[in-house]
């Protein structure tokens, strides 16, 4: 096993890191642009082994391509002295970037028939890792609109059919909306426990983060779980583990939102996707930009809550991975 130092934060030593998989990024965005380069170079050297883009809005899915072929490129200039021994003599990449596909709820207003037929021929042309992020957000008052929600219903039908039709899990957005969720989920074909998924972010309470691991799903854990407050949120994880395991976990930056607390600079946790989609957090080094190499502070946070020693919840974090997202990635020695 790779094992590596970090700073926990600028007072404090991180423990030792192990093997992770980043379940969840928008690290394609424009405010990565600046240092791209250097953020996979951290992210490496703080565990993070795999890492999965996922769309948003349609505009912006060539640009997630064409980011997994640059984190490709850099992955091959990592220092095969950084590389173990077993992984470099089976040709593996250190660092890997994976792409999901998908239209956001929380921009319904902006997605379009065309938009759906040609996510469905990428599919076919470009098949992705999974389809995400979909669902339902009913955040403000405007996505609680019945149009707005009817159209938000029909997209996610239609995404999980592209699903089902393709074998392919979903990263799910749910916000303010877990009932309609679970009901439209429960009456679809789609099955996770066959197909994999990842209620990513999840932001339920304690019936409901059980409802959706019942039903197949991954819970996906972010950088809200190191802030103590968070306390609806620490009693689900808790009710979800005390009754299915730690198998119903992941964990993802969800970046460049959902920053730990502990590598907060400034007051306030601004959200990239909450803004314009043009703007996309403009300059925002200036503020609290998560990035992929912030995910250890999610596994301590989470080990020290569930009170599993580090090395083991994150060994069993990296298989729940490759369970929701169907795959077989190797747990580096």
């Amino acid at each position: 096993m790779t094992a590596i130092d970090a700073s926990f934060n600028a007072n404090e030593k991180l423990p030792t890191i192990f093997p992770l998989i980043d379940t969840h990024t928008h690290f394609d965005a424009p405010v990565f642009d600046v240092d791209r380069e250097e953020q996979i170079q951290k992210a490496y050297q703080r565990g993070v082994r795999h890492l999965v883009l996922v769309g948003y809005l349609h505009r912006h899915f060539d640009r997630l391509y064409v980011t997994k072929e640059f984190i490709n490129k850099q992955s091959h200039a990592i220092s095969e002295f950084s590389v173990s021994e077993q992984a470099f003599k089976q040709k593996e990449k250190p660092f890997n970037a994976h792409i999901a596909l998908g239209l956001h709820p929380f921009y319904i207003d902006q997605h379009t028939d065309e938009h759906l037929e040609n996510m469905a021929q990428m599919l076919n042309d470009k098949r992705p890792l999974a389809i995400g992020e979909i669902g339902f957000d009913t955040f403000t008052d405007e996505m609680k609109q019945p149009d707005m929600v009817a159209k938000q219903a029909r997209f996610f039908k239609a995404q999980l059919d592209m699903a089902v039709s393709h074998q392919l899990p979903v990263m799910l957005h749910i916000r303010k909306a877990h009932a309609e969720a679970l009901a439209l989920l429960k009456a679809h074909d789609y099955d996770a426990h066959e197909l994999g998924g990842i209620a990513h972010s999840f932001s339920g309470g304690e019936q409901e983060a059980k409802a959706f691991v019942k039903l197949g799903f991954k819970l996906g854990v972010t950088g809200q779980v190191t802030n103590p407050n968070a306390k609806k949120l620490r009693r689900a994880i808790q009710a979800a583990v005390d009754t299915y395991g730690i198998e119903c976990l992941v964990i993802e930056t969800d970046c460049p939102d959902m920053t730990p607390i502990m590598c907060q600079v400034s007051s306030g946790n601004q959200s990239a996707l909450g803004q314009s989609p043009d703007d996309e957090w403009g300059d925002a080094p200036a503020h609290n930009r998560n990035v992929p190499a912030n995910l250890p502070y999610v596994l301590g946070s989470l080990s020290e809550l569930l009170a599993v020693p580090t090395e083991t919840l994150a060994e069993q974090l990296w298989h729940n991975s490759c369970s929701a997202l169907r795959t077989d990635w190797r747990y580096p020695a």
